[in-house]
């Protein structure tokens, strides 16, 4: 999947994988993810905070829904038709740039009337942390295998088991947020090896911090899920520590790059159009080797995101509770941090990655890699006017920040869908 903080030599590799702060605030209660009571107690003034939540990430967990659920029953293919007029306007916001700039576009503001645009859609990037999606389907889907008939008891293991980090979570520059709901004390720290959080936190620490060390963490109990399958709920932390040990390194690999990849290729997106190939650790890296590569597409991403919508993604109840996890309820960048979109709800992944080969003699810095700088943004936009539009955009653009051209796009296609 990725290389993380690895070489710091001449070539040196970053990763800074944000999109902060997913899941409607009102949802301690249903998830115990405390941070979202921290939240809530803002919101309620209960606790003071300078940063206040933009008019677009107030939605209560009830409220968000999925916008292609009458389209269950169409083909992902019927969505990837290109509208000429539309995908006119929106190749024309790309004039005077090079290839480096790939993206998808679907507009489903009238599910009736949809409207479909890209560019280079089949171009392949490492897609950082957006790969962190395929860890979050693997979830729900081995979730799915082991309570078939009853979404309550995979929402009731997810807020109820607990897991340690152990070292599958370092090490990671990233921080997690910890709140302490008696003093109302938040600390944001990295992960370390003794760390014990649900598995809806370690989640959320995934999605809303993006922090690498959960998503090892999570993903490693995707693996334990699928080799325990009925018994995981009851497994101890001895007996997947014995697991890990007596278990050749080849399994635990193939098993752990199926339990990502396997579930995109059921949604008929095809290795090269989406794959993982490496945990995001370099501790998950003492059990498990890479495998495969990983490379994203802004057309497997669409495929993805449209079969979420159409309630396809694991089924219904999954792809909502996925949804939901991607909602913005913090501090936006990048794409979601134009102006234009701070009244319009906004799901949302980001990842970037940058290599820098300093004996070139270049200026070459955090995110603006001097022979790799990719940055990925996938969103789903809700206006409170209806319009609504699911965007991939991914670009590789060397020695430049990226950011300000992904938030400057953002308004400009937004322009173009509102008009």
């Amino acid at each position: 999947m990725k290389k993380y903080l690895l070489y710091t030599i001449l070539i040196s590799v970053c990763f800074a994988f944000t999109g902060l702060n997913p899941y409607p605030i009102d949802g301690y209660s249903r998830t115990g993810i405390k941070r979202l009571l921290r939240l809530e107690r803002i919101k309620n003034g209960e606790i003071k905070d300078a940063n206040t939540l933009p008019a677009g990430a107030l939605k209560s967990y009830n409220e968000i829904s999925l916008n292609l659920l009458s389209k269950k029953k169409d083909s992902t293919a019927m969505f990837l038709v290109k509208d000429e007029k539309f995908n006119g306007e929106i190749n024309n916001l790309f004039r005077g740039l090079d290839k480096s700039y790939s993206l998808t576009v679907l507009d489903i503001s009238d599910v009736n009337n949809l409207r479909y645009a890209a560019r280079n859609e089949t171009a392949g990037y490492q897609p950082g942390s957006v790969g962190k999606l395929a860890v979050l389907n693997g979830l729900f889907t081995q979730l799915a295998k082991i309570y078939p008939d009853s979404f309550e008891k995979r929402l009731e293991l997810l807020k109820n088991k607990s897991v340690k980090s152990g070292s599958w979570g370092l090490t990671d520059e990233h921080t997690i947020p910890i709140f302490n709901i008696e003093t109302n004390k938040l600390v944001k720290r990295q992960v370390i090896a003794g760390d014990v959080f649900t598995l809806f936190e370690w989640a959320d620490h995934m999605m809303s911090v993006s922090n690498n060390g959960a998503a090892s963490i999570v993903w490693r109990e995707v693996l334990l899920m699928a080799a325990f399958g009925k018994k995981y709920p009851a497994l101890t932390q001895e007996e997947a520590d014995d697991y890990f040990k007596n278990t050749s390194r080849k399994e635990l690999t193939d098993l752990g790059n199926d339990v990502v990849n396997l579930p995109l290729r059921d949604l008929g997106i095809t290795s090269d159009e989406w794959r993982l190939g490496s945990f995001f650790t370099k501790g998950a890296n003492i059990y498990v080797s890479d495998k495969g590569g990983s490379i994203g597409t802004p057309i497997g991403l669409m495929k993805f995101l449209i079969q979420l919508e159409q309630g396809k993604v694991v089924d219904e109840k999954s792809s909502l509770e996925m949804k939901r996890l991607m909602y913005m309820t913090d501090r936006r960048i990048r794409y979601a941090q134009s102006p234009a979109l701070k009244d319009a709800a906004v799901y949302f992944k980001s990842g970037s990655l940058y290599k820098c080969d300093r004996s070139k003699g270049e200026a070459c810095g955090k995110y603006m890699g001097n022979v790799n700088n990719f940055m990925n943004s996938v969103s789903i936009i809700e206006h409170p006017d209806n319009c609504k539009y699911i965007v991939v955009l991914m670009t590789n653009v060397l020695r430049k920040n990226s950011a300000s051209d992904h938030m400057a796009l953002a308004s400009s296609i937004d322009k173009v869908l509102r008009k």
